[in-house]
């Protein structure tokens, strides 16, 4: 990539992002830390907890530290006055909830290999009581919290554990209590006369078809799901990195029986085959060409070309096919299509800029200190989740305007989108949002326990930048790929995902309120509008999975949204 490099972690920071999961160290120790041994084979480093506090405040090393300086930038500094930030109200429900997150087992067993010397018994407890000592807590605060005076650190165990972590989730999972609560709206029990997630009447027709594009020299396989009597709205699916277009099967059949045309279409550029065959070299562009961002949303615009003369042509979708009323709907890397597709503007200098600080590269280190050390250093004080890796492939794009938008494109729903800083920032104060471009009706799906795309970064705070009429809906304990078809994706992932029937409050909530997104471009809107209420989302809701549907944020949100953008 042009100017952005690979992310490559030196052991002084990985020890220190190791030390700040350590958190989950004992807290309230009648003798407070004041050594860590750092072990990397038969090697062993002393540090004082005193000597970086005095780095993390004013950049000056003591002698222990000296032999780090080439690894003790700026970057490293700001690692140390980074917070976890919690509402001290809501300190139990974190803990709970994060003690029965998809993530804290994996973490949990990893934290045990890299500190030996205690439990796993033990490093819950100590979850529990270094969360309730601050409101925001600190690396230096948990460093001096930990019990006894020296604390040995296995440097390759956090490695692993350290690959594991990214701040970005943390925040949108520490927000999860907030959100339940704050979210809710005191109604009583909701009544309908009919169920917008229960199957329509019509007889489902799946039809597989391929069009070649010939300019572009893309092969779009598309699914098309219809009935006899469908008419009125067309639906385009696009799938997420690395998926294909049967990831939202269940939705398509859904929506299909209700008389809705669905074409769901492949993206060959990004999908599962083009991702398997992939080289990875460690740099965004490898796995994901920068073209691709192009690409998909080409990909439905050329579609619905093709479809509009299908419609004319005589056969079983003759007069059935409405491109001039389209509503499109992506999971992930799709939601970014069917917001660019709905006018939302990609903005590259933003993008560019954001991913040169997320992956700096000193360049006075020569080229031999770059073979033999790890000297990449991240101005973003931990790991980025994937998805803001991810985006940086578009960084590589030509500096021109993007041309993307569709007016055939008429209501938008994006299932956990990938935005981060692709469509510029996120907050009014740092300038102006391309998603403040997207005039049409738009539905965002966010998940709290989402380590892919976090919900902060990619959801919430893109949320209160869209223009036009909008609903956010909230999973709280869904993970990325929960709103996917049941059983077809997440076995295989690095993070344990929440799928199958622990998922399925979840897939219902998105049937109905889909359905009734959808029938809002029709005569029967009006029945369908209190499918977009609150109430309807909470009725499904249950305990190890809440459900929220809002139309806006509350005040306490914004501001811990604010927060979260500076932290």
């Amino acid at each position: 990539m042009a100017n952005i490099k690979p992310q490559k972690f030196n052991l002084f920071l990985l020890l220190l992002t190791f030390d700040f999961l350590l958190l989950t160290s004992l807290a309230a120790p009648a003798v407070a830390v004041d050594r860590l041994r750092l072990r990397l084979g038969p090697f062993e480093q002393s540090v004082r907890v005193a000597d970086l506090d005095r780095f993390a405040k004013t950049g000056e090393l003591s002698a222990a530290l000296k032999p780090f300086s080439f690894l003790l930038t700026s970057s490293v500094r700001e690692a140390f006055s980074q917070r976890l930030q919690l509402d001290p109200n809501l300190t139990d429900k974190f803990i709970e909830n994060w003690l029965r997150s998809p993530m804290s087992e994996q973490l949990l067993t990893a934290l045990k290999r890299a500190i030996p010397d205690f439990s796993i018994a033990q490093i819950q407890a100590a979850i529990a009581v270094a969360a309730r000592q601050a409101n925001g807590i600190t690396l230096i605060g948990i460093l001096r919290s930990l019990p006894g005076e020296t604390v040995t650190v296995d440097a390759t165990e956090a490695i692993a554990v350290a690959l594991q972590f990214n701040p970005s989730y943390w925040q949108s999972h520490a927000l999860g209590p907030l959100l339940e609560r704050e979210l809710t709206v005191e109604t009583s029990r909701f009544r309908a006369s009919v169920d917008p997630a229960a199957p329509g009447e019509e007889r489902v027709i799946k039809k597989t078809l391929t069009f070649e594009d010939r300019q572009r020299d893309r092969t779009i396989p598309v699914d098309i799901y219809y009935s006899d009597n469908s008419a009125g709205s067309l639906v385009v699916m696009s799938h997420g990195f690395g998926a294909d277009r049967t990831f939202l099967e269940y939705l398509a059949r859904h929506l299909a029986s209700h008389g809705i045309v669905v074409a769901s279409i492949e993206h060959p550029g990004s999908n599962y085959t083009s991702v398997s065959r992939a080289s990875v070299s460690g740099e965004p562009n490898s796995l994901i060409p920068p073209s691709e961002f192009i690409d998909r949303p080409k990909d439905v615009s050329f579609l619905l070309d093709e479809l509009a003369k299908m419609n004319e042509k005589p056969g079983a979708l003759q007069g059935k096919i409405n491109t001039r009323q389209v509503t499109a709907i992506g999971h992930s890397l799709g939601g970014y299509t069917a917001l660019a597709l709905g006018g939302a503007e990609v903005n590259l200098d933003y993008l560019k800029q954001a991913c040169k600080s997320m992956f700096a590269v000193d360049s006075n280190r020569s080229s031999a200190n770059s073979r033999n050390r790890e000297n990449l250093s991240l101005n973003a004080p931990l790991l980025p989740s994937p998805g803001e890796w991810l985006q940086c492939a578009a960084a590589d794009l030509p500096d021109r305007k993007l041309q993307l938008r569709d007016d055939r494109i008429v209501a938008a729903i994006a299932l956990n989108p990938l935005i981060g800083q692709l469509f510029g920032p996120s907050r009014p104060s740092q300038g102006k949002s391309g998603l403040k471009k997207v005039a049409i009706p738009t539905m965002i799906l966010a998940s709290t326990e989402d380590a892919f795309t976090p919900a902060i970064a990619h959801q919430l705070q893109p949320f209160t930048q869209l223009g036009g009429t909008k609903y956010l809906l909230t999973a709280i304990g869904a993970t990325h790929l929960s709103v996917g078809n049941p059983g077809s994706y997440g076995r295989n992932t690095l993070l344990r995902e929440r799928i199958g029937e622990e998922a399925e409050p979840l897939r219902q909530v998105v049937k109905g309120a889909t359905l009734a997104f959808i029938k809002q471009l029709t005569p029967e809107a009006k029945n369908y509008e209190p499918f977009l209420t609150p109430a309807y989302a909470q009725s499904l809701s249950t305990s190890e999975l809440p459900l929220r549907l809002n139309a806006e944020l509350p005040a306490i949100v914004f501001q811990w949204l604010n927060l979260a953008a500076v932290l």
